[in-house]
């Protein structure tokens, strides 16, 4: 059972790294400084980053050891979240780039 568990906790980390590096595609596509550092081919760990304005970043860890979210204004930290609810405020941001891409695709259609 404890083996099952590891193998599906690494495919788990190994699709949310996956996912993060999208994301940093998109949003540097749309114009945001994002990137998105894994360390070697195994696809264990990441280190996404993006600043969505001027002194605002926004940091994402993810490895076997865990999951963060650090929020940075002027190098001060407003907020740190780890585990499901990391994950649940990268799933708001994901949300809002959405909303952008559809709000533009009515104004080029329109």
């Amino acid at each position: 059972m404890f083996l099952r568990l590891a193998n599906e906790h690494r495919e788990f980390v190994k699709d949310l790294v996956m996912s993060l590096q999208a994301l940093a595609t998109v949003l540097e596509r749309r114009g945001y400084e994002a990137a998105c550092y894994t360390c070697g081919e195994q696809m264990n760990s990441a280190n996404f980053m993006v600043s969505l304005a001027e002194n605002h970043l926004i940091r994402f860890l993810v490895s076997d050891y865990g999951i963060t979210w650090t929020e940075l204004r002027d190098d001060r930290e407003l907020m740190k979240l780890e585990g499901a609810e990391a994950i649940s405020q990268l799933q708001e941001l994901a949300d809002l780039l959405k909303v952008q891409l559809h709000s533009d695709a009515h104004i080029l259609i329109g």
